[in-house]
């Protein structure tokens, strides 16, 4: 059984894994840089109530493991984690300000996968046994 997290009136497990890397693949983040954007992509989640299962900082590019609220969408997480951490980073490392011309820090793209405990057959199984009638069409009515 998963561990379910509750909000107010729902109950969810979603999970997303995302990469994301620096901008032109500059290996950047060492030291106390790399620890400086752990602890910022840490505070993000922290404020939008997500929880990170897993991350690991490489010196060009993030991967997090994140357990999210479901209204906040992976464009928005990313979006947040990125910005915040682009921003503080430049403002606290000059260098990267003028390695990136006070750009972004962060390459424009991300990868994002869905991460479930329940698959695709349990949930088709779980809603065919929930119905009176067994019609052929994938979207039933029990009425």
């Amino acid at each position: 059984m998963p561990d379910y997290r509750k909000g107010g009136h729902t109950v969810y497990d979603i999970q997303y894994h995302f990469v994301w890397a620096t901008k032109y693949r500059y290996h950047v983040l060492r030291a106390e840089v790399a620890e400086r954007t752990r602890d910022i992509i840490r505070q993000v989640c922290m404020s939008r109530d997500i929880s990170i299962v897993q991350g690991h900082v490489s010196v060009d590019h993030v991967r997090i493991l994140v357990s999210c609220p479901p209204l906040l969408s992976p464009a928005k997480i990313i979006q947040y984690i990125k910005g915040v951490s682009s921003r503080k980073l430049q403002e606290e490392f000059s260098y990267l300000r003028q390695r990136y011309w006070g750009q972004h820090v962060w390459a424009r793209g991300y990868f994002c996968a869905t991460v479930g405990t329940v698959t695709q057959e349990q949930i088709q199984e779980y809603i065919e046994k929930h119905e009176r009638q067994s019609p052929d069409d994938t979207f039933h009515i029990d009425a």
